[in-house]
């Protein structure tokens, strides 16, 4: 049965509003007026074929990329910019930076530093940028190391772990800053298939616990067992969302049961 936080369920606020949200690169637009909502402690999984722009919209989530128009708020923050007088000016790097602990954000590479150990790759953000002592970060860092099944490899560095492996170490990292909301970009694109359930079963159990997640994947089942909402993406634009059983059981929109009838290999 999923949990969630008593904070988060007493709390209206949405954990992540985007409006009207326009990206563009030159004369190609890449997200069209693209809106959404993201409750507190909702697992929110988007779906679509290559290129419809949802790892695009993660991104400007967290201001990796910068939007046209629009605005995207977490947990009630204007994310990237900032109001003088009548219009948004991009806010100063220290702000975004600051804003950017509450996401947390886990990529389809794993992105870890090489020469530390797995202890130390979950430890840094906590010391240096949280200023948390040593020894509190290294009780943080065992304790989300065994949430993700790597206890027993914290003295291991990233080339001697499975891809899969790795990729748990990424989530425990981003865990570390205790973040208002999870961000998840094809997170086992890059693995070998065997090594798909093992990162699956630790963002699904994140998912049972209240976590708020948003997931951009292929991974069909995933979407289908674990999330509360399934957006699906097309062309830059939402074309639809509702419970996973509505999109799955009886998708509206034509985009939307084509694609599912190639991802899901129905006729």
């Amino acid at each position: 049965m999923k949990t969630f936080n008593t904070s988060a369920a007493q709390n209206p606020r949405p954990a992540v509003e985007c409006a009207d949200i326009v990206k563009s690169y030159g004369d190609s637009i890449v997200l069209r007026n693209v809106s959404l909502t993201v409750r507190p402690g909702e697992a929110l999984v988007v779906v679509g074929p290559s290129g419809s722009g949802k790892t695009t919209l993660i991104r400007c989530i967290n201001h990796l990329e910068k939007i046209q128009s629009g605005k995207i708020l977490v947990d009630g923050q204007l994310i990237g910019y900032r109001l003088k007088g009548d219009r948004f000016v991009e806010d100063s790097e220290k702000n975004i930076a600051r804003q950017r602990r509450n996401i947390g954000m886990v990529f389809q590479r794993f992105n870890l530093f090489g020469h530390l150990s797995v202890l130390q790759n979950v430890m840094e953000a906590p010391v240096q940028v949280l200023r948390i002592d040593k020894n509190s970060a290294r009780r943080q860092a065992l304790q989300l190391l065994e949430r993700v099944g790597l206890s027993d490899k914290v003295d291991h560095y990233p080339a001697q772990l499975s891809g899969g492996q790795q990729q748990r170490v990424a989530i425990a990292r981003a865990l570390a800053m205790n973040p208002t909301v999870m961000l998840f970009d094809e997170p086992t694109s890059a693995l070998d298939p065997e090594m798909v359930g093992e990162v699956l079963t630790v963002m699904r159990d994140l998912a049972l616990q209240g976590m708020t997640m948003i997931v951009v994947t292929h991974e069909m089942e995933f979407a289908r067992q674990v999330a509360d909402r399934v957006v699906v993406m097309d062309r830059g634009e939402i074309i639809e969302q509702g419970a996973p059983s509505e999109i799955f059981g009886a998708p509206r929109h034509p985009r939307t049961q084509t694609f599912l009838s190639k991802v899901l290999h129905k006729v």
